[in-house]
């Protein structure tokens, strides 16, 4: 697995710069929503900034100077992965805060000023996104007509809310419920989840929360996708809304537990689950193994993909193709268009990807574009 850019200032035992540390490896890990990876001069800035030779407001100046003279030579959107990095960090190092429907409008103003022209602004168009955890399908997002009186309504009721005499378990899924609301309104065309988890950090430090490990910066898909999973509903298909996903990663982030958070097992399919295997069926050795070697497999490739430095969303569709189509079966960019409901570009880029990694090679004999998952070993898991 490639390095954390940032490990060596959390180790330390200067606070400041532990605290920076933190602030920018939050900040970077959270453009994993988005599949974004910011680039190394940010990483570059970043480190100065941490080791006290600029400040941040001098590390913004840059990157906006960068972009200035380099803008055609990064990649799509890594101006926008940058510039962000670098606000989320100015903001979580800043203590100033108030628990208002404006504070919430103007961090996402503060995150996305000249980069979305809509910034601190609410939408005036209803929404839909296709989401390959429900299977292509959407969650029930606010109205345009009323977002302003929902959220408004969900900020009163958090307002008037008392934590007094709640359990540790009680208050964590009372956050959930709270937080996973808030985010479901979606009261911004995009940029929601970057700025509902800025506005959760500093809301959690109001509670007493010191919020200073790397879940979300390891975690970001994992945290979107479990808000997708508390707001989303099926009955026909047994599938119900549930805060349980967030409630782990909201543990690890509070209390340091280790609940491991796997973006497969939030698939409302129920396929990337952990299966439960009793005697009870014939032939169970031979399906035992067959289910021991996907899970393996699934494993390797995920240590393959984050060493190539891949970020979470990319593991999780290589993932999702490979439990579609195993290591023998074939499959082209229109099979990943319907089975990970993307355009047909965003399919291209991840073929790129999954070819440039050695997790997939070309099928020869059946037209071009054809592909099939590479076999990998237990000997190429990255060292953890």
């Amino acid at each position: 697995m490639d390095r954390d850019p940032f490990e060596e200032y959390l180790r330390q035992g200067e606070p400041e710069r532990r605290d920076l540390g933190y602030a920018w490896q939050t900040a970077v890990g959270l453009q994993a929503v988005d599949d974004l990876k910011p680039s190394q001069y940010l990483i570059d800035t970043a480190k100065r900034n941490i080791e006290g030779e600029i400040s941040l407001d001098s590390a913004n100046a840059l990157i906006n100077s960068y972009y200035e003279e380099n803008r055609a030579h990064e990649p799509e959107r890594t101006e926008e992965a940058d510039k962000v990095s670098v606000r989320i960090t100015q903001l979580l190092s800043e203590r100033a805060f108030v628990f208002s429907p404006e504070q919430y409008l103007s961090i996402h103003k503060r995150l996305f000023s000249g980069i979305y022209d809509h910034a601190g602004k609410l939408r005036d168009y209803n929404i839909s996104k296709k989401e390959w955890v429900l299977d292509g399908d959407t969650v029930l997002y606010g109205g345009a007509s009323e977002l302003r009186a929902t959220l408004e309504y969900d900020f009163s009721q958090e307002r008037a809310f008392s934590y007094k005499g709640l359990s540790m378990q009680e208050t964590i899924a009372h956050i959930a419920r709270f937080i996973s609301r808030l985010w479901q309104i979606h009261v911004f065309g995009e940029g929601n989840t970057r700025t509902t988890a800025v506005f959760l950090i500093k809301y959690l430090r109001t509670l007493g929360f010191e919020v200073t490990n790397d879940t979300f910066a390891a975690n970001a898909w994992y945290f979107r996708n479990a808000l997708v999973r508390a707001n989303y509903n099926d009955l026909k298909r047994g599938v119900h809304e549930t805060t349980e996903y967030l409630e782990l990663f909201l543990r690890n982030l509070l209390l340091g537990e280790h609940n491991e958070l796997h973006n497969r097992y939030l698939h409302i399919s129920g396929t990337f689950q952990k299966q439960d295997i009793g005697p009870a069926k014939q032939d169970i050795s031979a399906a035992k193994q067959d289910i021991q070697g996907r899970f393996l497999y699934a494993d390797v490739l995920a240590d393959v993909l984050r060493a190539a430095g891949c970020s979470p969303k990319t593991i999780s569709h290589a993932q999702s193709l490979f439990q579609a189509y195993g290591l023998g079966q074939a499959f082209g960019r229109g099979d990943v268009i319907q089975q990970l409901c993307l355009s047909p570009s965003a399919a291209s880029a991840l073929l790129k990807k999954l070819l440039d990694c050695g997790a997939i090679e070309a099928v020869a004999g059946m037209g071009k574009g054809k592909y099939k998952f590479s076999a990998l070993h237990t000997d190429q898991r990255a060292d953890n």
